[in-house]
């Protein structure tokens, strides 16, 4: 899928397929297109960050392996604007290092609608509670 196509869903259903798509352009700046200006991601527990700029450093490091990221829906709740999303994540192969990697979690995500009616992560925590 080209990067410029890559946006935020109308549809929170369709929003773990649209983070896939951003992750596979390998591009951070795609990528940060499906959080708000405020949102926080958590790329380790205890490590909030917010800001595009420190989103963006954490997803180059992420995206520098090159191993393609898979992901499912286990639970989403939605009430009004706000949703929780509960995802299922791998990401699993060679790293372009050259070694072995096998990184999965299962994210604790809270997403808004915005005034456009499309969804973006408010909070993208890729490990919820597992640590």
């Amino acid at each position: 899928m080209p990067s410029d196509s890559v946006r935020p869903t109308s549809d929170v259903d369709g929003h773990v397929a649209a983070y896939v798509a951003a992750f596979a352009t390998g591009s951070s700046a795609v990528m940060d297109r499906l959080y708000e200006p405020d949102a926080v991601l958590v790329p380790q527990p205890g490590t909030p960050l917010t800001g595009a700029a420190q989103r963006r450093a954490a997803y180059e490091h992420l995206l520098g392996f090159r191993v393609p990221m898979v992901a499912a829906t286990r639970h989403l709740y939605v009430a009004g604007d706000i949703a929780l999303s509960v995802v299922d994540w791998s990401m699993r192969g060679t790293a372009r290092q050259g070694h072995p990697l096998d990184l999965s979690g299962v994210a604790a995500d809270v997403l808004r609608r915005g005034a456009d009616g499309r969804w973006r992560y408010l909070i993208n925590n890729p490990f919820g509670t597992g640590f």
